[in-house]
């Protein structure tokens, strides 16, 4: 038997066992084109949801970096908790799209995902791919509801410290709510000066960087993810406040248009080398650490010998 005699029947049969799940990836594609057309023409054009497509790349990214441990796992179809996952999750999109849910709607691609790598590979597959597929989560568009609820509350918060901190340094300034009067000039600190918008892309960011960079330090992980909400509104309290100087010293018409994009452009990389510089410190702390203890072993063995 010749080498290509013993290496197209292997071929044929690798062939064959990815049929199902082509076509299984094939019919969520053609199922979801129009949660996809309704995230496009809206979600994904806000500044809160846009980077939804990114959170997308970032999952095959990280699907595509674990191909080997793919490759190496066994498969093992489980049909019966596969079937009832993406049951439940074709149920749920079914009811959401009928109602105009699209929450709901892109929430149910979660369990249809799990339903199909069950029935095709099994639980040690998903145990492998399980956080890109729970990583898709940051590309759910929240509820408006759930965002007024948090966005209130820290528009106040704001909009309270800059009030105080401008009163402190001298300047003529009074705060009703969200509305922060200095001089001459009402402001009011828009939604997208909360800080929601950054928490949720940061916090994408921070549990992608914990997980890409630093999954094998977990108190170090947990500490980063808890970082993100308070770097986050710290860094919108800067947003503001160089927001409401701009508006003093030149008027707030400066504040329309590129201005107030720009200081969101700025307000996130702020945020994000915050995030990396809180991460040095956290590893420069535990280097410190490792030092103290590595010192502390070596003379305790001296000390008991000197005695």
């Amino acid at each position: 038997m010749t080498y290509a005699q013993m290496v197209e029947p292997a071929r044929s049969t690798a062939l064959r066992a990815l049929v199902w799940p082509a076509m299984l990836a094939l019919a969520v594609v053609i199922a979801y084109g129009p949660t996809w057309l309704s995230l496009i023409d809206g979600p994904w054009q806000t500044e809160q949801e846009g980077h939804g497509p990114l959170i997308i790349a970032a999952s095959l990214w990280l699907i595509w970096q674990s191909r080997q441990s793919i490759r190496n796992t066994p498969v093992r179809s489980s049909p019966i908790a596969g079937w009832s996952f993406l049951l439940f999750g074709l149920a749920l999109m079914f009811l959401s799209r009928t109602q105009g849910v699209l929450t709901i709607e892109v929430f149910s691609i979660l369990p249809v995902l799990i339903g199909c790598i069950l029935i095709s590979a099994g639980w040690p597959t998903l145990r492998v791919i399980g956080f890109p597929i729970g990583f898709l989560f940051f590309a759910i568009p929240m509820p408006d509801w759930l965002i007024d609820a948090a966005t209130v509350p820290l528009k106040v918060f704001i909009s309270n410290v800059v009030t105080n901190v401008l009163y402190w340094s001298g300047y003529p300034v009074a705060q009703n709510g969200v509305m922060v009067m200095i001089g001459s000039y009402q402001l009011l600190v828009k939604d997208a000066c909360s800080g929601m918008n950054s928490i949720f892309a940061l916090s994408a960011i921070g549990v992608f960087y914990a997980y890409a960079f630093r999954f094998h330090q977990k108190l170090r992980s947990l500490l980063l993810l808890v970082a993100i909400v308070p770097i986050t509104i710290a860094a919108n309290f800067v947003r503001v406040l160089a927001l409401v100087l701009i508006a003093y010293y030149a008027g707030p018409d400066v504040l329309e248009g590129a201005v107030h994009d720009l200081t969101g452009i700025g307000l996130f990389a702020v945020a994000v080398c915050l995030l990396l510089l809180f991460d040095g410190l956290l590893g420069a702390a535990a280097n410190i650490l490792a030092r103290l203890r590595s010192s502390n072993n070596r003379i305790t063995p001296a000390a008991t010998a000197g005695a």
